[in-house]
């Protein structure tokens, strides 16, 4: 089995950038009577908000889901609600261990006296990650329509009512009074930007650097132009603005993604080379096999390493102090190593057995699990109607329907 390595880099880019932007901008201080409450760097620090654009990643984690779940529609034999129910499956079983662990571990907070500051930051902080299953579970149930609307009409036709619905409800809410409830579409609609990138990539339609380029420079344009009308800097919602990018998800959100798209893509050579190496090679696919459990975990562990180390009695600088300096983004990143070391261990230990016994690719020191951007390589049989020694021929199968399959086997002598 071979990979799109560079898509999985990308996966292991988003999924770290989204695990270090919530660890970094999440603070959680100790109060007098041994409670936690929740506080943010951005609003004493504001000109950390340029690093958000680099740590908000969710763009690119749409993009990644659009691929696989294009790639593995594509290869799938059977119908497609046996390919939904066993993509939903792999999204929602980690799920159901989620919250299934956090009531227990509530629960016997509850027990033993855990302040009730402590329990509503720690249920807010479990559960806010969760909302990203409304729009990836809808996306992914629709990736079959998209696909076909992405051949029939082109990724750019299929993206512009989209980004134009977003538009629309960037201005209702900077016209419409303060306080009204809007529906929130945007949590579907505006990530079904890069996830249609996604399906036009797998697709063979993202290929080459004119179109990355093309991509990143739009993208940068458009964050450019949104900057100068007056949308807020950061990439995410700060405490006591009232206009959020990420809250419902405005059009420098879409934006950010598709420059970060771009950016990617173009950096495929570099990053093919990145991955080629052991070391780097491994970290990437020990992070794509577990990226929806890294999700889901790492904010749990924040609160559960704050909460247990508040026990002792000290006031630990980054880890319970106001958020009111650089200084303790400096002290919070020393803090880094334990967290990921303990997320590390808490994410190996949900690890289903037949993870453990993936069979590792040659070169490069991969593990091929049952990614949705795997690819069967091409067998080779001998071809015993022809005369003279025996002698090897590739054999190259595709379908009508698959013109990415179509283009590499053209190529190939008969």
């Amino acid at each position: 089995m071979s990979r799109d390595r560079t898509v999985d880099a990308l996966r292991a880019y988003a999924i770290g950038g989204v695990v270090l932007g919530h660890w970094l901008v999440t603070g959680l201080v100790l109060t007098g009577d041994g409670g936690l409450h929740q506080a943010s760097p951005l609003t004493a620090v504001p000109g950390l908000a340029p690093v958000t654009w680099v740590l908000q990643t969710l763009g690119l984690f749409f993009f990644t889901a659009g691929f696989g779940s294009t790639r593995s529609l594509a290869r799938h034999g059977g119908g497609p609600g046996g390919w939904l129910a066993r993509r939903l499956r792999r999204l929602l079983l980690p799920t159901v261990a989620l919250l299934g662990m956090g009531a227990a571990v509530l629960l016997a907070a509850t027990v033993v006296g855990t302040p009730d500051d402590t329990l509503t930051v720690a249920l807010r902080l479990a559960v806010s990650p969760l909302w990203f299953l409304v729009p990836l579970l809808f996306l992914v149930a629709v990736s079959g329509p998209l696909r076909a609307a992405v051949r029939r009409w082109g990724v750019a036709r299929c993206v512009a009512p989209v980004v134009a619905v977003v538009a629309a409800a960037d201005l209702a809410v900077r016209l419409l009074p303060a306080g009204t409830d809007l529906p929130p579409v945007t949590v579907v609609v505006a990530w079904s930007v890069p996830y249609l990138l996604g399906v036009a990539h797998a697709d063979g339609r993202l290929d080459g650097r004119r179109a990355a380029g093309t991509l990143a420079g739009c993208g940068a344009a458009a964050l450019a132009a949104l900057l100068a009308l007056g949308y807020p800097v950061s990439a995410v919602g700060v405490p006591g603005d009232g206009v959020s990018n990420l809250n419902p998800p405005s059009l420098l959100a879409v934006a950010l993604a598709v420059t970060q798209v771009g950016l990617g893509l173009l950096a495929r050579p570099a990053l093919e080379r990145l991955v080629a190496r052991p070391l780097p090679g491994r970290a990437v696919t020990e992070v794509n096999r577990s990226a929806v459990r890294i999700y889901l975990w790492h904010q749990p562990i924040l609160v559960a390493v704050t909460a247990l180390t508040a026990r002792s009695g000290l006031t630990l600088p980054g880890l319970h102090t106001v958020p009111d300096d650089p200084d303790w983004v400096l002290a919070r990143c020393c803090w880094l190593p334990l967290l990921a070391a303990v997320l590390v261990t808490v994410v190996r230990t949900a690890q289903p057995a037949g993870h453990l016994r993936s069979r590792r690719q040659p070169g490069g020191g991969g593990v091929a699990g049952r990614s949705a951007e795997c690819v069967p390589s091409a067998p080779q049989v001998y071809d015993h109607q022809r005369s003279g020694p025996p002698d090897l021929q590739e054999v190259i199968a595709v379908r009508d329907s698959d013109p990415p399959s179509r283009g590499r086997a053209d190529g190939q002598p008969r």
